[in-house]
């Protein structure tokens, strides 16, 4: 199957996404409301910085008691669950796209 040549961001540019995004709706979660989009994630090349980056920000989002949320902080969490899972899609089009291979973390999960 052939998929049609169209831009894509980069992984780097794809995981400086998602960082960014998890750190800014975990504080607009915790301030119940938007408070702007940034990134503390500075080396989005260096495998080590986006480990660290994605293992923080998913322990932050563990202690989040989501039964006690508000409807608004509410929204806010489906909106970064449906941020990531336009990420996943977007990855798994780059990767078919180059032909590259999937992590086997994903071919587990998924069928890819």
């Amino acid at each position: 199957m052939d998929l049609p040549n169209l831009p894509s961001n980069r992984i780097a540019g794809q995981v400086w996404c998602i960082v960014g995004a998890r750190e800014s709706y975990i504080k607009a979660i915790e301030t119940d409301g938007w408070q702007g989009f940034s990134c503390s994630l500075t080396a989005p090349l260096a495998k080590q910085s986006v480990l660290a980056a994605l293992e923080a920000t998913h322990r932050r989002l563990v202690d989040i008691d989501l039964a006690a949320l508000s409807d608004t902080q509410l929204d806010l969490a489906f909106e970064l669950l449906e941020h990531e899972v336009q990420h996943h899609g977007q990855l798994i089009r780059f990767v078919y796209a180059n032909g590259l291979t999937f992590p086997v973390s994903w071919n587990d999960r998924y069928t890819v």
